[in-house]
């Protein structure tokens, strides 16, 4: 089985990358600010919580005992995403360092103690910035995450905890923070903007794949032509006649998305998948790879998903998607990988359970958070009520 590596990109800053070429572009990527970005510190070594499982003490070691340990120690890691493996290993991190100041034991489930770490985050006594309610409630996550992996167990209903919390987020709650949705006339605006080229042509299936299957950026740069073809695929594609089928791994199984042809071959994205594909010549690994930099062809590392986010976010300054009355720096902001996903659940003019079913929720509460545009007052019930 091949296995792909993934593209080590180095974040430059956002003027250094709208500015330079597209080859730059592809190699920098701008820092991803989607609403799942992990902060600066979760970036480091390896999880390495899977070093907790082992023989029990009263069990002799062996070759193929010891094989095994190694085999189970990978399955644990896979038991969550890289993404939440760096946050949870950044959590306890920043928890350890202040533990270490304060001269706690780390390894001590106590509850007041981290009451007392969640208020400090909350209101810092040195005159450093507060973290939002959302990295606070990420941090109590990682670390109870962190010492279950231990064997030990942190009450987090404990009045401690659940008091001080439930005053942080009556304190300091705030409105979540949505991106943008980029609409089906947004998107057609961007794609506008792009030529024939490889790149493009590659940019351009990334674009119309991603909103037509709402797809996450992991999602589209995960894929693989056939199924099992690489280690680090998220899933696979299957070309019919009537459209495509992707086939996705996400954190609950394997779920289908189909994505039906469009009204011109401009606007299709089974289309101009069809073309990137045949163009790049690829027929096995990754869908989505890094093209050469005078367009002959294309290599065989898989693309970052960081890309989807710096290709949107430079066409949306190149195309004036966006608010207007505000500067290109805060428009660009307001846009990244999940405004794909959000234009889909905005723009689609189906019944709500189909997009519920293409997004792969749970629930249509879950649908309705990305749906920036929706008749809400479909339904009055100050109507119904007699009112």
């Amino acid at each position: 089985m091949a296995k792909t590596a993934r593209n080590t990109e180095k974040s430059t800053s956002a003027a250094l990358t709208l500015s330079g070429n597209a080859e730059r572009n592809e190699r920098d990527p701008l820092p991803d600010i989607d609403l799942d970005d992990l902060p600066s510190e979760a970036a480091g070594k390896e999880d390495d919580r899977s070093q907790n499982i082992a023989l029990p003490a009263h069990v002799a070691g062996s070759g193929t005992l010891d094989r095994l340990i190694d085999t189970a120690r990978d399955y644990a890691k896979a038991s969550t995403s890289d993404n939440t493996n760096k946050a949870y290993k950044a959590d306890w991190k920043h928890f350890a360092s202040w533990c270490r100041r304060k001269g706690v034991d780390t390894l001590v489930p106590s509850p007041a103690v981290v009451g007392l770490y969640i208020s400090d985050c909350a209101k810092p006594q040195d005159g450093s910035p507060p973290l939002s309610v959302s990295t606070i409630e990420r941090r109590l996550s990682g670390l109870a995450a962190n010492y279950r992996q231990r064997g030990l167990a942190l009450d987090m209903k404990d009045c401690h905890i659940a008091s001080v919390w439930a005053g942080i987020k009556n304190t300091h709650g705030k409105p979540p923070t949505q991106k943008e949705a980029v609409l089906a006339e947004d998107v057609l605006e961007m794609v506008a903007l792009l030529s024939f080229g490889l790149r493009d042509m590659r940019d351009r299936a990334i674009l119309l794949l991603g909103y037509a299957g709402g797809l996450r950026r992991t999602e589209i740069t995960g894929l693989d032509v056939g199924k099992e073809e690489t280690d680090d695929g998220r899933g696979y594609l299957e070309l019919l006649e009537g459209g495509a089928v992707l086939h996705i791994k996400g954190k609950t199984g394997w779920r289908e998305v189909e994505i039906g042809r469009g009204s011109s071959d401009q606007s299709c994205p089974v289309h101009t998948l069809e073309q990137w594909i045949n163009y790049a010549k690829i027929d096995f690994g990754p869908v989505f790879r890094r093209v050469y930099r005078d367009n002959s062809g294309v290599g065989t590392e898989r693309l970052s998903d960081k890309h989807v986010v710096r290709l949107i976010k430079r066409l949306v300054l190149e195309s004036g998607v966006g608010p207007t009355d505000i500067s290109d720096e805060e428009r660009v902001r307001r846009f990244a990988g999940h405004s794909l996903r959000a234009g889909l659940a905005s723009g689609a003019e189906v019944d709500e359970r189909y997009v519920q079913k293409q997004l792969g929720h749970a629930s249509a509460d879950m649908t309705r958070r990305y749906q920036r545009r929706r008749d809400r007052f479909r339904v009055n019930l100050t109507k119904a009520a007699g009112l």
